[in-house]
Parts: C-alpha cells; structure tokens; sequence
C-alpha cells in the first residue's frame, strides 16, 4: 500500500488513558460522568426535573466530595445522603437507579483513567451506591408497609 494512502473507517481513535491524579482529574470524571447522567434515559429526568440540580452549585460540590474521598482533601462541607432522600420523598429512587448510577461512572473511569486510582475510585463509588440504594430501598419499604391498628376493648 502506497503510505500516502488514507484508509477511512468509522472507528473511533481511542483517547489515551491516564493515571487520576487530582483535582484536574476529578474534575475532568465529575464533568464527563454528570454528562453522562443527564443525558440516561433514567436518570436525567430525575436530576433536571425532579432534583431541578442548579449544576454551578452542584458540580463543584461533587469536586470537593470526590476529592476528599480519593485525595483527603478538605473542602467537601454537606451531608451527601440527606438530598438523596428528599428527593426520594418525591420521586421514589430504586435500586436500579443507583446500578445505572454506578454503570455510567465505571464507564466513565474506563474511558479517561487507569491505574490504582482509578480502580479506587470504583471501589469507592461501589461501596457509596450499594450502602444508600440499601438504606433508601429500607426507607421505601417502611413507607410502603401497612400500619398496625390497635383496637381498644
């Protein structure tokens, strides 16, 4: 093949991986995965209608939270499972929202980062999905379980 010539195909040229290394980083996994998020089927509704997240406010949060899990760093203030549940009060949240949850943020990580980090970082969303899809289906369960009446003789 002469090396002046150019095959086209419609494969992507695949991005180079990289180690997660800060606040950049983070950054950069918060932005593509809340991407990601709001255009899900599932999820989105509930971030941009149901939650109505002002994204200014909410993705430097997310910042702060992912760099104090991954990093130490301080400069996350809040309660990260309270809005969770007001907005379950609303809009029932279900296991399945929080599998396609952790679906789109491993995919996310497999796209832009490897490295121990990285496979942290999943283990670390891992374990904060499983606990608060656990609690909230625990909350739904109460709420959705018939109350006893007492009759008095």
């Amino acid at each position: 093949m002469n090396p002046e010539q150019h095959i086209e195909t419609n494969t992507p040229i695949p991005i180079a991986k990289k180690a997660l290394e800060g606040r950049e980083d983070v950054e950069l996994l918060v932005n593509t995965f809340y991407d990601k998020v709001r255009d899900n089927q599932m999820l989105g509704h509930i971030f941009d209608h149901v939650a109505r997240v002002n994204w200014q406010k909410h993705l430097p949060k997310m910042y702060n939270f992912w760099e104090m899990i991954l990093f130490g760093k301080e400069g996350y203030d809040g309660h990260p499972l309270r809005p969770h549940f007001v907005i379950n009060s609303v809009h029932q949240l279900t296991i399945p929202h929080f599998e396609q949850w952790l679906s789109l943020f491993f995919q996310t990580l497999d796209e832009l980062f490897e490295g121990e980090k990285a496979e942290e970082a999943k283990q670390r969303a891992y374990n904060i999905a499983n606990a608060w899809a656990h609690k909230i289906d625990y909350m739904n369960k109460l709420n959705d379980s018939p109350t006893i009446e007492v009759s008095q003789s």
